[in-house]
């Protein structure tokens, strides 16, 4: 550990100060109705405290003992947790085939099985998978098995070498736990969890239990609008369901800071305990690494695990200073504006960090300027997330938001998805061959190269769960190519009803005849087709990931649909194109006429090969 610098000693009376001083601004500039807060320290809660409102149209405000919130994918410890007591009672071997314990197949990736241990630390390999993820209706709630069973993700990573996190493995660790116990993952939770840590308002349950859902907060997307937003309800329960109280998630932060004890209950023991805090997947060199379920964030030399989680409309954040003896908790019932939640959340933590447990930052001799510009120059370019969709058409989101990568001209970098509160890309300085850090913060970058050649990268606080990998130079060519061929087919539809017009104002007869003429019109209708069909694709997959109740089963019919019309109109189209094209560069017609022509062709041709490269042309519904 480094050497300490000294900050305020944290008390109540402190950190309520600050806190105090915190919220009420960030809620009000982020949009944000409500918050929870709690922080433990030396096995006792130091304070917890609520903010704003739990209803907005009743005025009811945050109650910090009794209103519920919806932590997310924070959930996901509580099924680590079961996994690991059940580890310990030698019921689980972390690397076995999971298939020993399930009722259907995970099929192997290069020969190898998916194993639990690949699953704690999201390395399976498996693609990013939604369907069913959330939805407002209880009805669309499937069994945990059926909801496994129906689709399987392919494994579209080596196992256990890439961190790509996944909802669908976390949600088979928990049907796991089902299939070994004899308890429904629901009984178990309140059983060997809830029960023994006097966790009395949590609960798994969906559709939650009425004493429950009356102190429930209510969620939204901006505290402005005031619309209070439906019930979410998750398929795959494992991975997100939980509603809790502040002080029940203390409980649980304690038990895990005291090595798996809560006064007299014990729900790991100490040497189980450690190995799940302990044991870390490596990301990419130096960066924080994924341990057994929770997040490595140490910070200013202290050991910090932590998780994340995000609903539509709640966003939470646990983190354990593990050798501080000291948990941080919060939860937000709205998504607030531009990413709020998210600055909020990397504020509080880093915050709270920097004037409770401040440290000496590490002495780096650093990079010459040269270096600095040569790698710099290596790093840029065009990447995508080693968590996405892939075997889908939902893979088309993949050409919508490439991450770059851009060498700046004093030898730092920019990352575009890595942004600082204002909006603005942060800048990254490498502070020690293919490492960077942050110019404003102790978050670093590091780079993977083979060959003389960045091949991917990763940054903190996104290391432990993805990293980016660089495109080939055709797939980073593909977004614009995509709008170019988009823009050509468009222009020829706006073409055909503007020509028709413009020639009936001025009374000029139509040119063409026979075969031109007959052609010329066919092509027009053919770029009708491939624009709704891409357009449409597109549209709906961005509609999707905006809103992802459209995510729920009762999607299935427009995607069937649209996929079924895509598997004709792309092919009929491109081979009206090309016919197209052959007919206008053997006639008489005018230069640019054969040009636009083959631009057409091209662009239709394009279209049909991302309608097969991204799995628009086929049948179903899976993603």
């Amino acid at each position: 550990m480094q050497p300490q610098t000294v900050g305020p000693v944290l008390t109540r009376e402190d950190a309520e100060a600050w806190l105090d001083g915190f919220f009420p601004y960030a809620l009000a500039a982020g949009d944000i109705a409500g918050a929870v807060v709690v922080v433990v320290k030396d096995g006792q809660v130091l304070l917890q405290k609520g903010y704003g409102y739990a209803d907005l149209e009743k005025r009811t405000p945050v109650d910090p003992e009794k209103t519920l919130f919806r932590p997310g994918s924070v959930s996901k410890l509580f099924t680590w947790t079961a996994v690991m007591q059940l580890v310990e009672q030698g019921k689980l071997d972390l690397d076995a085939d999971v298939n020993q314990y399930i009722d259907f197949d995970i099929p192997p990736r290069d020969g190898k099985p998916v194993t639990l241990r690949q699953v704690m630390t999201h390395t399976t390999g498996m693609e990013e998978q939604i369907r069913g993820l959330i939805t407002a209706r209880a009805d669309e709630i499937t069994p945990l098995g059926d909801a496994l069973k129906r689709w399987v993700p392919e494994r579209i990573h080596p196992p256990g070498t890439t961190p790509a996190y996944s909802n669908y493995a976390t949600a088979l660790a928990g049907y796991v736990v089902e299939r070994v116990s004899g308890q429904s993952f629901d009984d178990y939770l309140d059983a060997h969890i809830f029960k023994p840590l006097g966790m009395t308002r949590s609960s798994f349950r969906q559709p939650l239990p009425a004493p429950l859902l009356e102190g429930m907060s209510k969620g939204y997307a901006k505290a402005s609008e005031g619309e209070a937003k439906p019930y979410e309800f998750i398929s795959l329960a494992p991975a997100g369901s939980l509603a809790a109280t502040g002080p029940d998630m203390a409980r649980f932060m304690i038990a895990h800071l005291q090595d798996g004890a809560y006064g007299d209950a014990r729900i790991l023991s100490a040497e189980t305990a450690e190995k799940m805090h302990s044991t870390g997947q490596a990301s990419v060199g130096p960066l924080n690494r994924m341990m057994l379920g929770f997040y490595e964030t140490s910070v200013n030399g202290h050991r910090a695990i932590s998780h994340g989680g995000d609903t539509q409309w709640f966003h939470s954040d646990l983190q354990l200073f593990l050798d501080d003896g000291i948990g941080l908790f919060v939860s937000m019932n709205s998504s607030g504006r531009d990413g709020a939640t998210g600055h909020i959340r990397y504020a509080l933590s880093r915050g709270f960090a920097d004037r409770y447990l401040p440290g000496t930052p590490d002495k780096t001799a650093g990079v010459s300027k040269d270096d600095a510009k040569l790698h710099a120059a290596q790093l840029a370019g065009t990447y995508t997330s080693s968590r996405r969709p892939d075997s889908n058409f939902v893979s088309l989101a993949n050409l919508l938001g490439p991450v770059k990568v851009v060498a700046n001209e004093d030898g730092t970098i920019s990352v575009t998805l890595a942004l600082g509160p204002g909006g603005a890309p942060r800048k990254w300085r490498e502070v020690a061959p293919y490492l960077w850090q942050d110019t404003t913060s102790t978050d670093r970058l590091a780079a993977d190269v083979v060959d003389g050649k960045v091949t991917r990268f990763s940054m903190e606080p996104y290391a432990p769960i993805m990293v980016f990998e660089r495109l080939s130079m055709w797939r980073s060519l593909s977004m614009p190519l995509l709008v170019a061929s988009l823009l050509v087919v468009l222009l020829t539809v706006v073409a055909w009803p503007v020509s028709a017009l413009v020639r009936r104002y001025y009374g000029v007869r139509y040119a063409l005849s026979g075969i031109d003429a007959r052609t010329h019109r066919l092509v027009r209708i053919a770029a009708l087709l491939s624009l709704l069909a891409v357009g449409g694709a597109l549209g709906l997959v961005t509609a999707m990931l905006t809103k992802l109740e459209m995510t729920s089963p009762s999607t299935d019919g427009l995607i069937i649909a649209l996929r079924l019309f895509a598997t004709v109109a792309l092919p009929v189209s491109a081979l009206i194109a090309v016919w197209n094209a052959w007919q206008v560069l053997g006639s008489r017609r005018r230069l640019l006429a054969k040009l636009w022509a083959l631009l057409l062709a091209l662009a239709c041709l394009f279209l049909l090969w991302i309608g097969f490269a991204h799995h628009l042309i086929g049948f179903g519904a899976n993603y």
